[in-house]
């Protein structure tokens, strides 16, 4: 048998160290460039090339993907910012808000819309002020809202790197 090794050596902590900032680095710019990619380039172009309701049934099935994403990427990237071992607070405070809201999405706002969403026989002939749409509406808004709040706060933690 091997002896078992009771202590880290300066060289562990700092090799595991650089693993934390790799993880934490790669987790944010993932999880940010996917907000990115996602609000401005993909959702847009399904929208303007097909009809609200072909659009919206995509989108609807990539979104508990796309969420359950931002969950995964947000704690990876918490929990290998706490092994920085890093002395200010914000980035920890910025992250555990930008996780709160993705949760939130993921497992609050993104069922019910999803539900509501099935509720809705077309969102092209069903009028705007119909119960179900304006319920809709204001789950999306609520959604939107976080999502550009994520956006934000990965953006501010590339840049405070």
């Amino acid at each position: 048998m091997y002896p078992v090794r009771q202590t880290f050596t300066e060289t562990d902590k700092e090799l595991a160290m650089q693993i934390a900032t790799l993880l934490y680095h790669l987790a944010i710019t993932f999880w940010t460039g996917g907000v990115a990619l996602f609000t401005f380039i993909l959702t847009p172009a399904l929208f303007t090339s097909l009809t609200r309701d072909q659009a919206g049934r995509i989108v609807g099935i990539l979104f508990p993907g796309y969420f359950r994403w931002g969950v995964a990427c947000g704690g990876i990237a918490l929990v290998a910012r706490f092994g920085m071992c890093t002395s200010t607070f914000i980035p920890q405070l910025l992250l555990i808000l930008m996780l709160i809201l993705v949760s939130i999405q993921t497992f609050s706002i993104e069922p019910r819309a999803a539900a509501l969403k099935k509720e809705i026989p077309s969102f092209d002939t069903t009028p705007k002020d119909h119960p179900l749409r304006k319920k809709f509406s204001r789950l999306h808004g609520i959604s939107a809202s976080f999502n550009l709040a994520v956006l934000a706060g990965g953006i501010a933690l590339v840049i405070m790197q």
